[in-house]
């Protein structure tokens, strides 16, 4: 897989763009009344949207096959949306300005096979939970306008996944819905990560990806009432025989349960088992036509999608500076420490940066770190070559994210280079 090849891939990518040039408006006097009720549907957003869910799976317990219900659990699932609701109707007028989070949204829909038929149930509910949580406030002219609101809404990201799954499907090697891979290999890549090795069980080649783009696995677990979906990043680069995935088993902690999927994947799915996926997906991804510097930083099983990025790096663009900073808890559950080490010094363009937060005593006896604790934006200036035209991808658990955020802030680096993947529901990273 070239660098053409990749940019050629991310321009048809981009083709659900055009979604964008033809929206519905909404009338004047409706567009007041959104307007208008805009700052109490956000102070109750996520009322609202806790009241959708409810009602949405009493009345249909299907869609729980779609959603992943341990994120109802926690709460991250029902505020997702009431920012989402938020923000696409803030900005009904021109939603050009808030193409990153349709993006990500059409991504994640199209790789959990959402469909048209889904957005009138999603309206009558959530319509249904503003009236309940807004009560006698909620008069008809305002339900009228929110429903003349979420019509616009609801035709951009129709047409937008319609042009996202036709590109999917048409690509050398696409594919709609769900196709099943074999596992051809299982590979412990420490104490908690997994590596599973996918190759299509039909034998056709693969769809290519874009490095730091994810899959959707569907898991039908014994025992469980419903379908599991979970998405997973690509850990290897475009253009191999196989897709890998590299999962970390979540075990029970200070009372969350255990993953039922990632439990199930690491002592149950076998070499030679059959899976189905969605064809890639994602909007977090690596500016392959760039040629310019790319800082990597990792926490933990955050690593998978930076890892595509530099084996991708490594493979196509092997003169592009590169650095890689891993940070674990200590070594055994440090994931991939020696390949990335190999790559660094076997690429004169490669620099890589262990932090370990406890090492061990076998850590310090063979030195296998360059820093103890946590990254702090002190650090970083002293480890890093602060450029103006450096790109900085990160990706990790939800803390990790928002002070690897605030340190770049700090450092100065600019918005528009900043670029970064929440696993699981959308977060906000401020």
């Amino acid at each position: 897989m070239t660098t053409t090849a990749l940019t050629q891939l991310l321009e048809e990518k981009n083709k659900w763009r055009n979604a964008l040039q033809t929206i519905k408006q909404l009338g004047p006097d409706k567009l007041k009344v959104i307007q208008a009720t805009l700052p109490v549907v956000k102070e109750h957003g996520e009322a609202i949207t806790r009241r959708f869910y409810q009602g949405l799976f009493e009345k249909h317990p299907e869609l729980k096959n779609i959603f992943n219900m341990s994120h109802q659990r926690s709460g991250h699932q029902p505020k997702a949306l009431a920012d989402a609701v938020y923000g696409a109707a803030a900005n009904i007028e021109d939603m050009s300005k808030i193409m990153p989070v349709l993006e990500r949204i059409g991504e994640k829909h199209r790789s959990l096979q959402v469909k048209p038929e889904h957005y009138p149930i999603v309206g009558e509910h959530l319509l249904g939970a503003i009236k309940d949580v807004l009560g006698d406030a909620a008069t008809d002219e305002i339900l009228d306008a929110w429903a003349d609101a979420y019509d616009v809404i609801s035709d951009v990201f129709i047409r937008m996944e319609d042009a996202m799954y036709r590109t999917t499907e048409n690509l050398p090697g696409g594919w709609a819905g769900f196709k099943d891979f074999v596992v051809d290999k299982k590979v412990a890549e420490s104490d908690v990560i997994t590596s599973f090795y996918l190759k299509p069980a039909d034998g056709k080649p693969l769809v290519e990806f874009l490095p730091g783009q994810y899959i959707t696995l569907k898991a039908d677990i014994p025992g469980e009432e419903h379908t599991h979906l979970r998405q997973y990043s690509l850990s290897d680069r475009p253009g191999e025989s196989y897709y890998r995935i590299s999962v970390k088993r979540e075990d029970a902690h200070d009372g969350d349960p255990a993953g039922v999927v990632s439990t199930y994947l690491h002592s149950k799915l076998q070499e030679g088992d059959t899976i189905a996926i969605t064809a890639p997906a994602g909007d977090f991804y690596l500016d392959v036509a760039a040629n310019t510097p790319v800082v990597l930083i990792s926490g933990g099983v955050g690593i998978t999608p930076l890892l595509s990025m530099l084996n991708t790096i490594a493979a196509v663009n092997p003169t592009r500076e590169v650095t890689m900073i891993q940070a674990a808890r200590h070594g055994k559950v440090h994931a991939f420490g020696k390949h990335v080490k190999q790559l660094a010094d076997t690429h004169p363009s490669v620099k890589s940066f262990v932090i370990y937060q406890e090492p061990t005593q076998e850590d310090q006896a063979a030195k296998s770190y360059d820093q103890e604790g946590h990254i702090t934006s002190e650090w970083l200036k002293s480890a890093l070559t602060l450029q103006a035209d450096t790109d900085y991808y990160f990706c990790g658990p939800r803390s990790f994210m928002h002070a690897v955020h605030k340190q770049l802030k700090e450092l100065g680096v600019p918005a528009n280079r900043v670029h970064y993947e929440f696993f699981g529901s959308f977060g906000n990273i401020e």
